[in-house]
């Protein structure tokens, strides 16, 4: 008796292959070796949040842009850093997880596949709608995308489900606002890029105790400014 394989598609064979080199040729080389989040970028279909004008360049190494024509700041990290940065907080299940910079929501896709709830601001109402659909369409149901300026009234919106486990920038700060360090548990981590042109840091930061925090910059990488957040004064004394 002889047996023979179901063809597929060329289409998906084609994103199948894309998502595979995805993972081996720049996820894989940028240290990250947790089983979970290599799991979790061949899971969840990074094309799905990914706008159908920039489908060609959805597995690509670099910002995707969100928007037509692309928005300076509106983009789509590459998988390397979102990976790298699923692996720094090293999300538990019985995490709440704050992030800030929903964008497509394929970050908050990471996050709530790993946590028990996560709560993803967006600035950006067309941005946060989009958001709401993919996380809809892609069966996550613990993430609450909200559209909010995460900094306004001094972070006010941030506070729905303080403190927090796990704290995510999705995007780039002068310096991490300390209203959002006082948001984390003791044991919290906090990830975000760190800096100015042309050098900035991942930084995470941990919670060791009510009083004290404890910071790693592990690697480098010049992403998009997160909107609004404060600009430390030029000045020094």
């Amino acid at each position: 008796m002889s047996t023979s394989n179901t063809a597929q598609p060329t289409h998906a064979l084609n994103v199948d292959k894309a998502r595979f080199n995805m993972i081996e040729q720049q996820v894989r080389p940028w240290d990250v070796a947790d089983s979970t989040v290599l799991g979790l970028l061949n899971d969840v279909p990074r094309e799905a949040f990914t706008p159908e004008a920039y489908q060609s360049v959805a597995f690509a190494d670099l910002d995707v842009p969100l928007s037509i024509p692309p928005v300076e700041g509106e983009s789509m990290l590459p998988p390397k850093v979102q990976a790298r940065v699923a692996q720094d907080v090293a999300v538990k299940p019985t995490d709440t997880v704050l992030h800030i910079g929903t964008g497509s929501g394929f970050m908050a896709a990471l996050l709530g596949k790993q946590a028990k709830s996560v709560l993803s601001l967006e600035i950006n109402p067309a941005l946060a709608a989009v958001a709401k659909a993919n996380l809809q369409r892609a069966g996550i149901t613990n993430v609450d995308v909200r559209c909010a300026d995460a900094t306004a009234q001094g972070f006010k919106a941030c506070e729905g489900q303080a403190p927090y486990d796990v704290i995510v920038l999705s995007g780039s700060v002068a310096e991490v606002p300390p209203a959002l360090l006082q948001m984390l548990k003791v044991g919290g981590r906090l990830s975000a890029i760190v800096g100015n042109e042309p050098m900035m840091r991942a930084t995470l930061i941990t919670r060791a105790s009510d009083t004290a925090f404890t910071t790693e910059q592990p690697w480098d990488y010049l992403a998009p400014r997160l909107k609004n957040f404060p600009q430390p004064s030029a000045f020094r004394f």
